[in-house]
């Protein structure tokens, strides 16, 4: 479902050239996350605002979804 989601904020952005087509792929299977990798092809004036958006539609759209991103915790027990 999360690459599915991010080919869609990717199809949908104008920016990001259809040519070569753009990777979404698993780069890693860490601790306690799936590490994707996304690529998009775009023009080098765009680069910067493209990377920038991406990140925060991605966030938005995931949490639409159900997505969750976990992130590190310890659980701490005290004994008497």
């Amino acid at each position: 479902k999360a690459k599915e989601v991010i080919k869609a904020i990717l199809e949908s952005d104008e920016r990001i050239l259809k040519d070569p087509e753009p990777l979404i792929a698993v780069g890693e299977l860490g601790d306690n996350s799936v590490n994707f990798n996304v690529r998009p092809w775009v023009n080098s004036g765009d680069y910067w605002p493209v990377k920038f958006d991406l990140n925060e539609r991605i966030k938005l759209a995931f949490d639409e979804n159900g997505i969750s991103i976990p992130y590190p915790q310890m659980d701490v027990h005290m004994a008497k």
